[in-house]
């Protein structure tokens, strides 16, 4: 089986996340290895579906929690949508409603 591909809705995607603090950003990069090669809908702790294609990576270190929404596309790519760092324990209504809107310009 071939393995998953990733890419980022935009740079600053993937300059959010690369400006996570270490322990964080390595926990995202671990699932995302597993992802590689194993798909997407790891299941939780690690994946969560959102409902309507939309997925999280819950990436969790010292420093904190990360989220970052994804959704799938043909050809075994994960387009990673929207990224940040979670300071509630609800995920906030604006950073969900970022996360759907990039999913719709993706998917349309």
């Amino acid at each position: 089986m071939a393995a998953w591909q990733f890419s980022y809705y935009s740079a600053k995607v993937a300059a959010t996340i690369e400006a996570w603090p270490t322990g964080i950003r390595a926990s995202f990069l671990r699932i995302i290895e597993a992802m590689h090669e194993h798909g997407p809908d790891l299941g939780l702790p690690h994946t969560r579906a959102m409902g309507g294609g939309l997925f999280e990576v819950r990436a969790k270190g010292r420093e904190g929690i990360g989220r970052a929404f994804y959704c799938t596309v043909t050809d075994q790519r994960i387009v990673i949508l929207h990224a940040f760092t979670r300071k509630t324990e609800q995920t906030p209504k604006r950073e969900l409603d970022t996360a759907r809107a990039r999913l719709k310009e993706t998917k349309a």
